[in-house]
């Protein structure tokens, strides 16, 4: 995937193909009722036609890598309070893209970027394995999140266990060191072998309790289950295939291991907080049609082949609630097409309870090894081509550093094109539930409007009705002013408003009614 070696840069292009800030006045923008008149009453409208441009609910985030010290912190050895800072500023330039969700890695490889009663302390933190940072960041990164309406993902790396080969430069804690029968050693990392049984275990009692101790809205899995194919030669599971195997074929196998593990964890975080969702960011490509008919129109790696992940199982087995396709080739691109990528996707998961959103590759832009990333119109024409396909529901971006830097300023183009307006989360598919109690108390304070706080809720959205009176808030974004944690919101802007509760999953409420006078 990335994780200090970008899949797609120069150097890997090869291995791929062959292996609550609002824009006021912008886009939509509803002008304010003249002075001296008061708006006209709401009335819902039979006329209101969803605008792809503006969707009501979209997915758009952002990884934030931690490994290597990718993103965060952006060294080893900083004080709490400088990686604080950091972080900060990070959540802070994604509100400013109006994005809504964050998956930040906390566990790289079988260390912890929290306080783990399972694994050591992560080495990007302090810069020696297993050194307590003088404080746990993980209650810190997840309140932070949500006082912005930033959706948190904890992401886990399952089976990577060590950068290092020599397990004597491990902590002594560390599960390498205690059960060293579990690994692999490949290339220059330590592999956890999925064939084993007490691996799969390991990896659920990690998750498990992360979901069980901290406020985190959902699992995220990368695309490193069995290892790239590489200089590491043979991946050593013989001795486990002999064990286990049972007589099926060793590809078949492997796969099966992969697809028990995503079930494992499917079932162990809902059954510990129902309402945290799991998902996967696989390889984008599955198969290709050179190796299966159902198979994307590709040439490059297969994730089916390759590195045992099949994904399409996970989809009809129902063990992820989101699939997110690393698609990280531009239209046009011979061996991946993104063209031929989305819509294969797209089929996937229609008609099932897994929600599709797309991996980006905003680290790409900019880069000259492939002509269509040197074009600031690459990386929007994406999400506009995402449009023509209902079944995604938004994307996420590599990575962090990325959105700060503003490579060929795409972000300013991205917000202006696509997140001129703020935007809900999906719903969960398949998740029942009542919606949090409608706010009451509202009022207007002059430009400010105030209400009640209403238990269960995380925050709120505001809309303003254009002067007709007629609203289509129920049916897009394009009234969808802001979404806020606390209950009041300031406006320069007069006219009528709806404010309605969200709960963390943001089941939304009915709207109470308030109008702010002009001055």
């Amino acid at each position: 995937m990335r994780n200090g070696r970008p899949l797609l840069a120069a150097s890997a292009v090869a291995i791929a193909a062959t292996a609550a800030a609002y824009a006021f006045g912008g886009p939509g923008a509803e002008a304010a009722a003249p002075k001296g008149r008061v708006a006209a009453p709401v009335k819902a409208t039979e006329n209101c036609v969803a605008d792809a441009r503006y969707p009501k609910r979209q997915l758009r985030g952002v990884w934030i890598a931690t490994v290597k010290n990718i993103d965060w912190p952006s060294a080893t050895g900083l004080s709490p309070a400088k990686q604080r800072a950091e972080y900060v500023r990070i959540l802070d330039n994604a509100v400013k893209r109006n994005l809504n969700a964050v998956f930040v890695q906390i566990r790289p490889a079988s260390d912890a970027l929290y306080k783990s009663p399972y694994e050591p302390w992560s080495q990007y933190l302090t810069g020696t394995p297993g050194k307590d940072p003088g404080w746990d960041p993980l209650p810190f990164l997840t309140a932070e999140a949500h006082k912005r309406n930033l959706e948190f993902h904890a992401w886990f790396n399952p089976y990577r266990a060590a950068y290092d080969t020599n397990t004597a430069r491990l902590p002594a804690s560390h599960p390498a060191r205690q059960h060293p029968d579990w690994l692999v050693k490949y290339g220059d990392l330590l592999y956890y072998n999925p064939g084993l049984p007490q691996v799969r275990e390991h990896v659920v009692k990690v998750v498990t309790d992360v979901v069980k101790r901290y406020d985190v809205d959902g699992v995220h899995f990368d695309d490193y289950f069995y290892p790239y194919p590489g200089g590491g030669g043979a991946f050593n599971d013989t001795a486990a295939f002999r064990r286990y195997g049972d007589g099926a074929k060793l590809a078949d196998w492997r796969r099966s291991n992969v697809n028990k593990l995503v079930a494992q964890v499917h079932k162990a975080v809902h059954a510990t907080k129902k309402d945290v969702k799991f998902g996967i960011s696989p390889f984008g490509i599955w198969r290709n049609k050179a190796q299966d008919p159902s198979g994307s129109a590709t040439a490059g790696m297969s994730a089916y082949d390759s590195i045992y992940a099949d994904a399409r199982a996970w989809i009809k087995a129902g063990t992820v609630d989101y699939v997110m396709p690393q698609l990280y080739w531009p239209r046009g691109f011979q061996a991946a097409d993104y063209k031929a990528l989305v819509p294969w996707w797209a089929n996937e998961v229609k008609g099932t309870d897994v929600r599709l959103y797309i991996g980006q590759a905003l680290y790409r832009v900019g880069a000259t090894d492939v002509p269509a990333w040197t074009k600031a119109g690459e990386l929007p024409a994406h999400l506009k081509l995402n449009r023509s396909y209902k079944q995604v529901d938004g994307d996420v971006y590599f990575s962090a550093k990325q959105i700060g830097a503003n490579p060929l300023k795409v972000m300013d183009r991205l917000v202006k094109e696509h997140y001129a307006r703020p935007a809900l989360l999906p719903l969960p598919k398949g998740q029942k539930g009542d919606a949090p109690a409608k706010p009451s108390g509202l009022k207007a304070q002059g430009s400010l409007l105030k209400w009640n706080a209403v238990p269960g809720a995380r925050s709120y959205a505001v809309y303003k009705v254009p002067a007709s009176g007629e609203t289509c808030s129920a049916t897009d974004s394009r009234n969808l002013v802001a979404v806020v944690s606390g209950p009041s919101f300031a406006t320069k802007a007069p006219g009528q408003y709806l404010v309605t509760s969200l709960d963390p999953l943001t089941r939304e409420s009915a709207p109470s009614e308030a109008t702010v006078s002009p001055v």
